[in-house]
């Protein structure tokens, strides 16, 4: 029997403000759509919190036995700089400062993102969209709110017509903002603005002559609002009512909000049934962002190549970081932050190993199961990360006693305690062991530095001590061969 149906999930829905019973559109099955990245740069350490908590999400929802179809998009084109549909797509606007072709920085920027979830042990999604592989559907998306009624075209641009949309729906139903408050606190648009109300948004804008990225449409060459893509792919790839949609929670208004309008208004039902937010990871107290300067990047971190940090640390120990706090809650990044989830990463590595190491006896002096469902009542708890890793040290406190012979358990319950650990540490939580990395680092630290004591013997033509260094390393099967450019080594 699949997992799924002896566990009661329950999610914080940011719609209703509360934890509901989770329960999918189709059984067996989940639809789960995430805001991914707008690639005109590298994706800093707090964006990718978002993204590495819905892999811990899709984990567990796989672990629990559904066929989950996990869809995040790539946004490379149409974001604009501001979310008052002015100034300049952020894509053009770099290949423009760079002198280079807007593809070119798409590319970059995307191989880019895909190598820092790879080394972070992300799992890829099921589909990765593009905007510009979407441009006809986000027409005929266009073209279908006009016919409803809720969009008009000015000067070869297109608008959301909110005040419309507002009279029979609610427009501000996910962020709580209230329309009509908003229009009157919004000061009057000037003559240059081609829309209605300040609150409308653009589903296409026409492009001005120094617009790189522009396409043909019935209204004018422009491009998409940066709004309508999600709409479109989550549409096309998971149908007009799907389970679940993610992303920061800078995004509820109005990008959210909007996508919440253009699908209601094409399908005429709610397009989701769980929103899912993220909070914001602060750096030195302040939200971690471009714009201020106040961020780390995820390479820099791996590299220990930055002001910030006294050190580098592993993917590993960043995932561990993360998953110490709930996703809803705000997370401060610091050095000592890392320093003390190092510490904790490494006890709950070195206990796994232990427990592979332990005797099984003829009866059991606790309950596996107990602990256990514990786990997994964490995680059915709207996925809750930090009690799961209290849960997971109340298990290395067991496997130290059972190392000193002060618990006891069964073959049966042993097997049971080690495949559930395993299970929450690396398939769920996504870690990996680095220790084997780490003993690699020493062990190339240890040949340099006999390699460097065999050069010194050598130049003070002590070859006794010089052949045997060499020797007693080929003994143990680490051939050193001298040449023009020093001594090297294999390892047989």
């Amino acid at each position: 029997m699949e997992l799924y149906k002896e566990n009661q999930l329950k999610i914080y829905n940011s719609l209703t403000k509360q934890k509901e019973f989770f329960k999918p559109v189709h059984e067996g099955h989940v639809g789960m759509y995430v805001c991914g990245p707008t690639v005109y740069s590298n994706a800093h350490l707090g964006n990718i919190r978002t993204f590495m908590f819905f892999d811990v999400v899709y984990r567990y929802l796989l672990h629990l036995g559904y066929k989950v179809r996990y869809v995040r998009n790539i946004t490379d084109a149409g974001h604009l700089e501001n979310d008052a549909d002015e100034g300049e797509d952020r894509i053009s606007k770099k290949a423009r400062l760079e002198q280079i072709e807007p593809m070119e920085v798409v590319q970059r920027y995307t191989v880019d993102f895909h190598n820092v979830l790879k080394k972070y042990n992300f799992l890829p999604p099921s589909i990765e969209p593009t905007a510009t592989g979407h441009i006809v559907e986000q027409i005929e998306m266009i073209k279908q709110i006009i016919g409803k009624g809720l969009a008009y075209e000015v000067n070869g641009s297109v608008y959301f017509d909110v005040i419309a949309y507002n009279e029979k729906n609610k427009y501000g139903i996910l962020s709580g903002r209230n329309i009509e408050d908003a229009i009157h606190n919004t000061r009057a648009l000037d003559g240059q603005s081609d829309k209605k109300n300040p609150q409308d948004f653009a589903l296409w804008k026409k492009a001005d002559e120094k617009h790189i990225m522009r396409w043909s449409s019935p209204w004018s060459d422009g491009f998409p609002g940066w709004h309508l893509e999600c709409s479109v792919m989550s549409t096309k790839y998971l149908g007009e009512q799907f389970d679940i949609h993610g992303g920061g929670m800078d995004l509820k208004f109005p990008h959210h909000e909007c996508e919440i309008a253009q699908s209601k208004t094409c399908s005429g039902v709610d397009p989701v049934n769980y929103w899912m937010h993220t909070n914001m990871l602060l750096l030195n107290s302040q939200k971690m962002a471009k714009s201020t300067g106040n961020f780390i990047l995820p390479e820099q971190i791996l590299t220990g190549e930055n002001t910030i940090l006294n050190k580098a640390f592993s993917a590993s120990v960043v995932r561990f970081f993360n998953m110490q706090a709930s996703y809803r809650s705000v997370l401060d990044f610091s050095s000592d932050a890392l320093l003390a989830a190092e510490k904790g990463y490494h006890k709950l590595m070195e206990a796994i190993t232990i427990l592979s190491n332990i005797t099984p006896s003829k009866s059991s002096s606790f309950s596996v199961n107990d602990w256990e469902k514990k786990c997994y009542d964490a995680m059915n708890d709207d996925f809750n990360t930090p009690i799961l890793i209290a849960h997971l040290f109340e298990g290395v406190k067991y496997i130290h006693q059972l190392k000193e012979n002060k618990e006891l358990l069964t073959k049966e319950d042993l097997t049971l305690f080690q495949k559930t650990i395993n299970t929450f540490v690396f398939d769920v939580l996504g870690l990996l062991d680095d220790s084997e990395e780490d003993n690699s680092e020493k062990l190339t630290g240890v040949i340099d530095l006999l390699i460097e004591l065999r050069k010194e013997a050598r130049e003070n033509r002590d070859w006794a001590m010089s052949d045997k260094i060499r020797d007693q390393l080929a003994a143990i099967g680490i051939e050193l061969k001298d040449g023009r450019e020093g001594t090297s080594y294999t390892i047989k």
